[in-house]
């Protein structure tokens, strides 16, 4: 059960890190500058962006907390199973080098009370493109999207 809380706090602290250094233009995106706003414009604001629409999806019961980083961050107790779709438009240096999304679920009650990896799930206009393996990977679910 200790390795299990370890795995969440190293996975938690990973998946933050990497979240904030996916805003290419700085600081611009967490104070809601441009940058933010570009992912989530009208189809007028970037006419040369390309769209992409992403899935991430933790599935089970029960309930856990979940760390996810789509066109915003957040770090939220949700019940399961537990979808959430969006439509991310990617600027000109993000169709170069990527814009990462990723979706980091808790632990979850397994049987006999002990706590296992939640499973996570990536899809990119309808195609799956990362999984954690069910759950047996200790890894986030993460994607680079281009």
């Amino acid at each position: 059960m200790r390795s299990a809380f370890t795995a969440t706090a190293v996975l938690i602290a990973a998946t933050l890190l990497t979240g904030c250094g996916s805003d290419t233009a700085g600081d611009a995106g967490a104070k809601g500058g441009k940058a933010a706003e570009s992912r989530s414009a009208s189809p007028t604001a970037a006419a040369d962006g390309e769209k992409h629409t992403v899935t991430l999806e933790v599935p089970g019961s029960g309930s856990t907390r979940i760390m996810y980083n789509l066109n915003s961050n957040a770090f939220e107790t949700h019940q399961l199973p537990w979808t959430k779709t969006e439509t991310i438009e990617l600027t000109g240096a993000e169709q170069t080098v990527g814009y990462l999304v990723s979706v980091s679920p808790g632990p979850v009650q397994a049987g006999g009370g002990m706590l296992k990896m939640a499973a996570c799930v990536i899809k990119v206009d309808g195609k799956r493109v990362a999984d954690n393996n069910g759950g047996k990977s200790s890894k986030p679910c993460e994607y680079l999207v281009k």
